[in-house]
């Protein structure tokens, strides 16, 4: 009993010496609803895992769009509203959601090639300098948006 509980204490010691270390900066679920109407701007949309430290989101881009801004869409006194951001935190180990009715990546000039069940490359830049790349999976202006991963 008493090695047992040496051998126990040993292996806790050792884990604790070597803690778990916090993962990387990720992207994951990104998905883009195309516009209604050609030529008007789509919605790209994800989730950002913060890394072992803070980071800020920057801006997005990509090689099939002219360009990419970042929004915050906001209810005040019943009315939605849409203001351009600079930046967005990254909380070092939490989550930044980027979802309708809240942060979205308004996507101007989308190429023609990206069709419903296609792909919009995107390239997320934070200010640390790290760039993330992912393959915003396309749906339609009247579809359902994709379900995430951890759901």
């Amino acid at each position: 009993m008493r090695r047992a509980a040496l051998i126990l204490f040993a292996a806790l010691g050792a884990a604790s010496c070597h803690p778990r270390q916090p993962a990387e900066l990720a992207v994951r679920d990104a998905w883009v609803r195309l516009p209604a109407v050609p030529g008007n701007p789509a919605a790209a949309y994800f989730t950002v895992k913060g890394g072992p430290v803070a980071d800020q989101l920057v801006s997005v881009d990509s090689s099939k769009a002219e360009r990419i801004e970042l929004h915050e869409s906001k209810m005040t006194d019943g009315k939605m509203s849409m203001r351009p951001l600079d930046r967005v935190e990254v909380p070092a180990g939490g989550t930044l959601v980027f979802a309708p009715g809240a942060n979205h990546a308004m996507v101007f000039g989308v190429d023609p090639s990206v069709q419903p069940n296609g792909t919009l490359p995107l390239t997320l830049h934070f200010a640390s300098g790290k760039a993330l790349t992912a393959d915003a999976h396309a749906v339609s202006a009247g579809d359902a948006a994709p379900v995430p991963h951890d759901h």
